[in-house]
């Protein structure tokens, strides 16, 4: 037979501070920095607690080692079953493999192959199966059924909510005088173990959760008074698109959380850009979010909240994190692309390129066709990809095309 889970029971503030004296030692312990510049940006006093530094990559294996540590000699000797599409999955394999307890992963058959990869590194064994986190799920659950092993689950088990908690204990040790955290949301276990531990230690500190608009799967279900599915939906904030918050987590964050606010993938790839350029601190999309809320003003604070923000992953393929500085380019304003219409004579495309240098906008990459885009004959269109000083200088540069008779239209 499976290995039960406690998900019946609610996560304590002692469950938490069981959980951080079990996995000391194991787990890193990440700074938690001022950031000046972020401050003067948003007019609150922040901090970022930099969880993408664990030696996973992510919080996650917080959560899992907490599991993990609680196994008895029995459990631990049959071994342990996961279902992730990355972070998870590698916090499990790597503390499991440090124990030497064995560890199989379900990840769907379109999981990246650079977390396939990574997984298997860390010592566990990887089966590819179904389109999607639920069918790998479902799988693992027949395994844990099949060979009665342990099936740690990503959030919803209060063990695993006490580990991510301790990074709310953390907290309240690096800041002196913490007044808010703002905490990204997928299935809930991280808020949840985290707003158990704030909330129980200091009522006045205020939690604000922030989840993708795509997949606003925990505000939906406090809207709804219950968990509820939401359908399918694709973001870059990967490691949060959960379709149906946990039962569990449901009732700890009804209870400790003061508001959930949603951000838009735009935001989210302009916030892991501030990070990058203003921090030098790689985040994922799931990672990000919680500044994204923060520069976007969408957590109400009094100008000068002395604010956690989590920064709670940093595991993200390179070909996402390109497109991703591209569109944060474009959200920022430093990056414009444009089709414009033009006569197709000699020094026509000069006089235009001439314009554009006065306005100290630089041309990085040009399509020039005369047999497309529906343009006149004698006519011509040309796309143009420029950088950018940011929104008022784009302004300027349009308003100056339009001026000089230009037909000219922005491309998204």
């Amino acid at each position: 037979m499976a290995t039960v889970q406690p998900a019946t029971v609610d996560v304590t503030l002692e469950m938490v501070r069981a959980a951080r004296e079990r996995i000391a030692g194991s787990i890193y312990l990440s700074p938690c920095n001022h950031s000046q510049m972020i401050s003067k940006m948003t007019g609150l006093d922040v901090y970022l607690k930099l969880d993408n530094l664990q030696m996973t990559g992510s919080f996650k294996e917080r959560g899992a080692l907490s599991r993990i540590s609680m196994l008895t000699e029995d459990e631990a000797r049959r071994g342990v079953v996961a279902a992730s599409a990355g972070n998870h999955a590698q916090g499990v394999a790597y503390h499991a493999t440090q124990r030497g307890i064995r560890s199989v992963i379900f990840m769907p058959e379109t999981t990246p192959l650079v977390k396939v990869q990574n997984t298997r590194g860390f010592g566990a064994e990887v089966v590819l199966h179904g389109a999607n986190y639920d069918a790998a799920y479902a799988e693992g659950r027949k395994m844990c059924e099949a060979e009665g092993m342990t099936f740690i689950h990503p959030f919803d088990d209060p063990l695993v909510m006490a580990g991510q908690g301790t990074i709310g204990l953390e907290l309240l040790e690096q800041i002196e005088g913490l007044e808010a955290v703002v905490v990204p949301i997928g299935g809930g276990g991280l808020i949840g173990g985290i707003a158990c531990a704030v909330k129980e230690s200091n009522p006045n500190v205020r939690v604000i959760g922030v989840q993708t608009s795509r997949l606003p799967s925990m505000a939906e279900a406090l809207k709804a008074g219950h968990p509820v599915t939401l359908e399918a939906s694709t973001t870059i904030a990967d490691g949060i698109a959960v379709r149906r918050a946990g039962e569990v987590t449901f009732s700890t964050v009804a209870k400790y959380v003061d508001e959930i606010v949603t951000v838009s993938e735009d935001e989210i790839a302009s916030a892991i850009l501030t990070l990058l350029e203003r921090e030098k601190t790689l985040a994922e999309g799931a990672g990000a979010v919680g500044l994204a809320a923060v520069l976007q003003g969408y957590a109400k604070l009094p100008a000068g909240t002395k604010t956690a923000v989590i920064v709670g992953g940093g595991n993200i393929d390179v070909t996402l994190l390109s497109r991703i500085i591209e569109r944060g380019l474009v959200q920022d304003g430093r990056s414009l692309r444009l089709q414009i219409h033009l006569l197709d004579r000699p020094g026509a495309l000069v006089e235009l390129t001439k314009l554009i240098a006065a306005h100290k906008a630089n041309i990085v990459d040009t399509l020039y066709n005369r047999a497309y885009y529906g343009v006149n004959l004698g006519d011509t269109a040309i796309d143009l990809t420029m950088e950018m000083r940011g929104r008022e200088h784009i302004r300027e540069l349009m308003d100056a095309l339009t001026e000089a008779g230009y037909k000219h239209t922005r491309i998204q």
